[in-house]
């Protein structure tokens, strides 16, 4: 069987060397599936919210923002831009008190859905700190005043509380990025993960933020190297799209991603989506240094970077000519052990992807990889299509049962009992109005068992719409 395809339920074992061996099962169990969620919530944050569909996406609702909402010290934070452009921050006091907002001195400046807004919280001073308006330029930035966060009741939300917008992160020039993305380390610190370059031909940097103050960590992906297609073609430079970049609970760093090729000759035609291949990376010590899914160092952050000859990254091979998903979505379990979601067109429906927007709303499916505590990996088929070109998220509740937000806010859920097998829908899709990808605050749902799922109103055209946060009692 070629290696994109599926004849039906396939069960994908995946050694620490990246070796493959496939099995097949009968099917998947249906009877055993969570309990379910429960909409305890759904409240309106603006009624005619920015719309403008770019990249298949929405700028206030994509869903690789990490994070465009999060909780923090028992209030709920998210961001929008305003029919008017302006960028603007809200909270709430959980678990449902009303939503007060601020308008950012700052409009988008270009209609792009790379352009989102993007939160961090630097725990040891308790600043919200706010990334935006960026792709492929110098980042728009705005860091509260200390202890905004981390003591909610005993401040204000006004303008006041935000200092001036910056064209640099806190004095320190990253010169033009895109996707930029927080994150708190094991000791407190806070980070800021970013590509710079361009998709085909970019790298992946780091930042921190410690002792009030930003410093530059450097590069840690390289973009050269060679790749050869199935077709012969050579292309010399990508870059590596990151399904996420997040602290599992044991302290390690780690990110999983797809490559994305700068010659797209390597395509079987010219509709398709350079992206090949699923990769994984960790790092025990914060980033600094790089290692490969069976433990061999692979590089270090400003010095030797990783790239695409680094042996040992690829868990679950791919060649490009599927219309494999990028920025998809990963997640840890309470154990550490890490799982991520990709998506793509199966070899059962086609070997050369001609059309990545029909092929992929057709017959586009979602896949669930699973590494175990040994390094070998496993991936099974969610038989639930998406019906859209778009990305889902994926959580786990503190049971580590899995939930998965596809497009236009479907969710589909699987219990830790069957070894996250028994996957089956738990909400429809039909029931938000949504336009397509949403948004989730994980943090939420590791402390108190809601899901809050942050979503835009289909519209027409640029005709502005609401803006919403549905809320999800799990299990």
């Amino acid at each position: 069987m070629h290696k994109g395809g599926f004849l039906h339920t396939l069960l994908v074992a995946v050694t620490a060397t990246g070796l493959v061996a496939t099995a097949t099962s009968p099917g998947l169990a249906q009877a055993a599936g969570p309990t379910g969620v429960t909409r305890i919530a759904d409240t309106q944050l603006d009624p005619t919210a920015l719309y403008f569909v770019s990249y298949d996406g929405l700028v206030n609702n994509d869903s690789f923002q990490q994070s465009g909402i999060l909780s923090y010290a028992g209030f709920q934070y998210t961001a929008w831009y305003t029919a008017d452009r302006s960028a603007v921050i809200a909270r709430r006091q959980l678990p449902s008190g009303s939503w007060s907002t601020v308008k950012l001195p700052h409009q988008l400046s270009t209609n792009d859905s790379h352009n989102v807004i993007s939160l961090g919280v630097s725990p040891a001073d308790g600043r919200l700190h706010v990334a935006m308006d960026t792709h492929d330029n110098p980042v728009y930035y705005v860091a509260s005043i200390a202890g905004l966060v981390s003591h909610p009741a005993s401040h204000s939300w006004t303008g006041a509380d935000f200092g001036s917008v910056q064209r640099t992160l806190g004095g320190v020039d990253l010169g033009s990025i895109t996707y930029p993305q927080f994150l708190v380390t094991p000791t407190g610190a806070l980070q800021l993960s970013y590509r710079t370059g361009a998709s085909g031909n970019g790298s992946n940097e780091l930042a921190e933020y410690a002792g009030g103050r930003w410093t530059k960590l450097g590069r840690w992906q390289s973009a050269t190297g060679n790749y050869t297609g199935p077709n012969g073609v050579v292309s010399t430079t990508r870059n590596m799209y990151l399904h996420g970049i997040d602290y599992a609970p044991s302290g390690r760093l780690f990110a999983t991603f797809t490559w994305r090729e700068g010659n797209t000759g390597v395509l079987c035609a010219a509709g398709g989506l350079s992206n090949h291949d699923t990769g994984y990376v960790y790092s025990d010590d914060r980033g600094r240094t790089w290692r490969n899914n069976a433990g061999t160092l692979v590089g270090s952050t400003g010095g030797q970077a990783v790239s695409i000859n680094s042996p040992g990254l690829v868990v679950d091979p791919l060649d490009p000519n599927h219309g494999l998903m990028n920025q998809e979505s990963q997640a840890a379990d309470s154990t550490g052990a890490v799982h991520v979601l990709i998506s793509y067109v199966p070899g059962r429906f086609t070997q050369c992807v001609t059309n990545y927007q029909s092929d992929r709303q057709r017959n586009g499916r979602t896949f669930f990889l699973s590494r175990a505590a040994n390094g070998s990996w496993s991936k099974v088929e969610i038989p639930v299509p998406s019906g859209s070109t778009q990305r889902s998220k994926l959580v786990f509740d503190r049971n580590d049962n899995a939930y998965v937000v596809m497009p236009f806010g479907r969710i589909v859920a699987a219990t830790r009992a069957s070894n996250w097998t028994d996957w089956t829908q738990v909400f429809g899709a039909d029931q938000l109005g949504a336009f397509g990808e949403v948004d989730v605050d994980t943090s939420r749902v590791r402390s108190e068992g809601v899901l809050s799922v942050l979503y835009q109103r289909a519209s027409t055209g640029t005709t502005p719409s609401p803006i919403r946060v549905a809320d999800f009692r799990l299990g």
